[in-house]
This record gives structure tokens, C-alpha cells and sequence, in this order.
């Protein structure tokens, strides 16, 4: 297994929060399909905030 630091600023305003909801558009959910598609491999997103 291997870590990936990613930075993102993302627009919500079409999607239900952060996290995972069955049935509804979410930015975690989102993005992990993204990486899914790319590397070929499962991927679960841990997200903490910086503020500033």
C-alpha cells in the first residue's frame, strides 16, 4: 500500500458534503472513483482540514 498526499479546492455547491452517501453526489466518493479509473486500485480518502 502506498500514501498519496493530495491537495484540493473544490466549488461543493453541486454535491451533498464531503463525505460518502448512498444515493447522493459527494466530493469523497467523487474523487475516489477518479483514482479508481486511473490506478486501477480500490482507495478509501482520509481528509483533514487546514485552515487559513
Amino acid at each position: 500500500m502506498r500514501n498519496i498526499k493530495l491537495t484540493i479546492e473544490y466549488d461543493g455547491k453541486d454535491f451533498n458534503g464531503w463525505q460518502k452517501q448512498p444515493g447522493k453526489p459527494n466530493i469523497q466518493g467523487t474523487i475516489e472513483e477518479v483514482i479508481k479509473s486511473i490506478t486501477k486500485e480500490e482507495v478509501d480518502l482520509t481528509a483533514s482540514r487546514k485552515d487559513g
